[in-house]
């Protein structure tokens, strides 16, 4: 079994929505969420968590990240397909135009 990391973008009109759900709203969306998460059962290794005011660094020094990446999951599974599979239908794909997910594999590094 390998693990994925998976990152979600969402553009800054959506997020700045979310400031102004009423909290059924809000409630709709979170139980959108956890069906997802129930279907992944234990594949779903890391719910991950919401980011924010991501930095880009480099050797030149620091800016504002160009990306709008809202959050990760980590997802455990066969193969990119299977991880894939587990993202069908994935409810943030849904919640605003323009929302997008990537997934990559992690892989071991020898130390």
């Amino acid at each position: 079994m390998g693990k994925y990391m998976v990152l979600y973008y969402a553009p800054a009109s959506a997020i700045e929505a979310t400031m102004s759900m009423t909290p059924e709203q809000m409630q709709e969306g979170m139980q959108q969420w956890m069906a997802w998460a129930a279907k992944c059962g234990d594949a779903l290794v890391d719910k991950g968590s919401t980011l924010g005011g991501g930095r880009k660094i480099t050797s030149a020094g620091s800016s504002s990240s160009d990306k709008d990446t809202m959050g990760y999951s980590v997802l455990e599974a066969e193969n990119m397909e299977a991880a894939q599979a587990l993202l069908d239908g994935h409810p943030h794909l849904a919640w605003a135009a323009g929302c997008e997910l990537e997934v990559y594999e992690t892989m071991q590094m020898p130390m």
